[in-house]
């Protein structure tokens, strides 16, 4: 029909029933969460925390509209729903947890959207015990076996796990999940652990070692006679790292040197079938650093045996006085005399030294116990028959053993501060009587770091 035959009282009725038709009802769907892991790892006291992102969303909402929290905690003496924090109000929110108490807690966090609608997720938490100067503590998560750091400038360092070949990059400055990782297994032509105790940079270069020693149980294992070298591109959080080369004779090398020198030191009968390694007559290396103003001459610093191999001997460094060329083209090793030091009966858990050549020696003890043993620090110029002072005395009542310096501060500056990262592979961190380096998910396996200032 044509509107102009329709009058004018018929046609204004057909406009205003348009005008009061209902609108059309906004249909919401369920809203979706999402985690960045689902597990996470604090610790009680802990200062910066690892947060995990939230991810939420909802068709028909603006983002903005939608609220994240907790509705439930399985343990909450361990966490309950109100020490869960969560901020930013876009698409991916954070959330961090305050830590009351050691042990799990399965946390459900809940996105509330328009329509009456929600969903929920479940959070796995484990939190740590505290530890003293939690200030100053920070926890890399992924592996909890540290061994060995290399700065690599900007604020981040390079990590080396002794339970596996793979390098994590770490952002020193918090508690985090690397931020990249390299797995070098398949270019060394190992399936199992190199056992990587020593590093050390020299320009590019990061030059690793294993452990050179028999395992556990006392059997040799090839891998662990490794010693390798990574090349370093751009720095920070931008670090890179391309495998070079590696050598797998300098355990053979060390042995035939002791052998034709009066076995002053028992390598051999160190590395003999069925010795253990971590014994005071033992044999296994940890520290790694290059001499004073060399590139070529470096140190081997050995967790065992003492020299003499008893209690109150002096730890021992074993010069390489070609070791650029053991890497480069696989030279034999030449070394030079023993160096023997008195660290008050400890021995070399690791070595380092600044551009300055002030060197920091983490003594520590040669036996495989827990971490109730004594631990100091060193300062040492690198020249043979100087003697090392100590610096400081390290806490023993935390979980994991001091393993690594990242780098040395100008040591000629009052209240100088260092950082070490632990060794906590073999630490109950949430008091089930799990192993850390047992535990099944890599988010709850972390090392701590810790800074201290050198009196």
């Amino acid at each position: 029909m044509n509107n102009k035959h329709l009058g004018t009282a018929a046609l204004a009725a057909i406009l205003l029933a348009g005008l009061n038709a209902p609108a059309q009802a906004v249909s919401y769907g369920t809203p979706t969460i999402s985690f960045s892991s689902s597990y996470l790892s604090g610790a009680v006291g802990g200062v910066g925390d690892q947060t995990v992102d939230v991810t939420v969303g909802q068709s028909g909402a603006d983002v903005s509209a939608l609220t994240v929290s907790a509705t439930a905690s399985s343990k909450t003496s361990v966490a309950g729903t109100g020490d869960v924090t969560v901020t930013g109000a876009g698409a991916v929110r954070q959330l961090a947890v305050t830590a009351r108490g050691r042990g799990y807690a399965n946390l459900t966090i809940k996105v509330s959207g328009l329509g009456g609608k929600s969903a929920t997720k479940t959070l796995s938490y484990a939190a740590s015990t505290a530890v003293q100067n939690p200030a100053d503590a920070r926890y890399l998560s992924g592996a909890s076996d540290s061994s060995a750091a290399v700065d690599v400038g900007g604020g981040y360092t390079v990590v080396a796990d002794d339970e596996s070949n793979v390098l994590r990059l770490y952002d020193r400055s918090r508690s985090a999940a690397p931020v990249r990782t390299w797995d070098f297994s398949s270019q060394l032509g190992v399936t199992k652990e190199v056992d990587i105790e020593g590093a050390t940079r020299i320009g590019d270069t990061v030059y690793w070692t294993g452990s050179l020693g028999n395992n556990k149980d006392g059997e040799y294992k090839a891998p662990r006679n490794t010693v390798f070298t990574t090349t370093v591109s751009g720095s920070g959080s931008a670090t890179q790292l391309a495998y070079g080369r590696s050598n797998k004779k300098l355990r053979d090398d060390l042995v035939a040197w002791d052998g034709a020198n009066g076995n002053r030191y028992g390598f051999a009968a160190g590395t003999a079938a069925g010795e253990v390694p971590k014994q005071i007559d033992g044999f296994n290396m940890e520290g790694l650093e290059f001499a004073p103003g060399s590139t070529t001459t470096a140190y081997l610093g050995f967790r065992a045996p003492l020299a003499p191999a008893v209690p109150g001997g002096k730890a021992l460094l074993v010069p390489v006085t070609n070791f650029d060329k053991v890497l480069s083209s696989g030279a034999k090793a030449v070394f030079g005399s023993g160096i023997e030091l008195d660290l008050g009966g400890l021995a070399v858990r690791d070595i380092r030294k600044n551009a300055a050549d002030q060197y920091l020696i983490l003594a520590g003890s040669w036996a495989a116990d827990d971490n109730s043993d004594p631990y100091a620090l060193y300062q040492w110029d690198g020249i043979p028959g100087h003697a090392p002072v100590k610096r400081a005395d390290l806490p023993t009542t935390d979980p994991g053993g001091w393993e690594a310096i990242v780098d040395v501060p100008d040591l000629t500056v009052p209240g100088a501060r260092v950082q070490l990262i632990t060794d906590s592979g073999s630490a109950d961190l949430y008091g089930d009587g799990t192993e850390a380096k047992d535990l099944t998910h890599p988010e709850w396996k972390k090392s701590r770091s810790a800074w201290f200032t050198l009196s």
